[in-house]
């Protein structure tokens, strides 16, 4: 009886410290996990915090930074990505006669001819002999000037329906400018240079419509492959070849050949 009764106690003891383990282990991993919870808790509303602060800030800034542009919002870079850059210049407003200097415009329309084959049908001979067309009578007193503006907007509409080239006489726009083929082609650029030769589906103009005068500017003798676009206050510059659906977004220097989205600089053996 007497060892019957050792068993009895040791087993009693054994369970005793196995229960007695099996809870201290149990608390030890409700706490952990407990603190492990309000450790993610603290740590994510610490990020959020951080986030709202930061882009409260931003925007803060982003309005000061509005209200004192007169009114207009300036080109903004990414977050992370440096400060603004500085506003682009003034677009020009059309009060002035921008051909080219030194031809009159009848040496200029027969420059363009030559360029374009001397085929006067050709669309893109037809389109810039309207643009010329339409700086030209910037030069003529305002009571002649009144009767040639409603053709050169009828003569701009034409070209813009029928042939599918958008060119604005406000572009200031080189000599011996190629527009090859037609079709798709919106030439919103703030200046086109000497030389350049432009294709099919070609878009210039603004990146964002925050930036309405952030228009990109085509340096000479550039060439542009067809369904390329040249997006904001960039700079390509002379001698560059822009290769078919590349998209532009950033200054590129003279000499370049670039292909891609965004575009690359590439070296063409």
């Amino acid at each position: 009886m007497g060892n019957d009764k050792s068993v009895r106690d040791g087993a009693h003891g054994d369970v005793q410290d196995d229960v007695r383990d099996g809870a201290h282990d149990d608390v030890q991993n409700d706490v952990r996990n407990d603190v492990r919870h309000d450790v993610r808790n603290d740590v994510r509303n610490d990020v959020r915090h951080d986030v709202r602060h930061d882009v409260r800030n931003e925007v803060h800034n982003d309005v000061h930074n509005d209200v004192h542009n007169d009114g207009r919002s300036p080109p903004r870079s990414s977050v992370g990505h440096g400060p603004p850059r500085s506003a682009p210049p003034p677009l020009p407003t059309g009060a002035t006669n921008e051909n080219p200097k030194g031809l009159f415009l009848l040496a200029l329309l027969a420059e363009d001819l030559k360029t374009h084959d001397n085929d006067p049908l050709q669309p893109g001979f037809l389109a810039i002999a309207v643009h010329r067309f339409g700086n030209w009578r910037m030069d003529q007193p305002k009571l002649v000037r009144a009767p040639l503006t409603v053709a050169y907007k009828v003569l701009e509409k034409a070209v813009d329906l029928g042939l599918g080239i958008d060119l604005a006489y406000t572009v200031k726009l080189g000599r011996r400018v190629r527009l090859w083929h037609h079709g798709g082609m919106v030439l919103g650029a703030r200046s086109i240079g000497d030389d350049v030769h432009i294709r099919q589906n070609t878009t210039m103009g603004v990146l964002s419509r925050d930036e309405l005068r952030a228009k990109p500017t085509i340096e000479d003798r550039v060439d542009i492959g067809a369904g390329a676009c040249i997006l904001g206050n960039v700079t390509v510059g002379h001698d560059t070849v822009i290769g078919a659906n590349t998209v532009v977004v950033k200054d590129e220097p003279p000499h370049s050949t670039l292909f891609g989205i965004p575009a690359r600089p590439v070296k063409l053996s």
